[in-house]
């Protein structure tokens, strides 16, 4: 069992609170990840999803993952779930000091994720309190106009890692 901390690190421009909320039809944040086999250390050629709400047994045990999948090459099969509670939202001053802040924690068994694919769904607070919810970062990158602080928002630069955390 391998516990891994997904941390990000973005330029902020006008906002805070950066974090994955899910799409504004209130559907829950799923993560997209290429995930990397324990067994052979091959990587998927496709994303996988993690979503909270998901959940599938494991075989061969009682329990249950948000993702459990076969490796296409050894067969090997592995499991990785969210773990609730470990993530905080980027703010502003996260963002002046330049640090990676953990978004989002999981449990990995028999596989890891190898790259995060950032998409929609994340949502942000302009200094002013304006709320920005669905925003789309496959890009890397946003921007939009705050109307009552009469000043451009935006996220650049954003970067993330994966750590092996307790």
């Amino acid at each position: 069992m391998v516990l891994l901390m997904l941390k990000i690190k973005a330029d902020l421009e006008n906002l805070t609170n950066l974090n994955p909320t899910g799409g504004s039809d209130g559907s829950e944040f799923t993560f997209y990840f290429k995930v990397k086999c324990g067994g052979c250390g091959s990587i998927s050629e496709k994303d996988s999803t993690v979503t909270a709400s998901e959940q599938y047994p494991i075989p061969k045990s009682r329990g249950t993952a948000h993702l459990v999948q076969k490796c296409k090459l050894c067969d090997s099969v592995g499991n990785i779930s969210l773990i609730d509670g470990r993530g905080k939202p980027y703010t502003a001053e996260d963002s002046e000091a330049g640090k990676f802040v953990p978004v989002a924690c999981f449990d990995c068994r028999g596989m890891e994720p190898a790259t995060f694919s950032l998409r929609d769904g994340w949502s942000a607070e302009g200094l002013s309190g304006t709320k920005f919810e669905n925003i789309d970062l496959t890009d890397g990158e946003w921007s939009e106009y705050d109307e009552r602080a009469s000043a451009s928002v935006g996220i650049l630069n954003i970067e993330h890692t994966f750590d092996v955390t307790k």
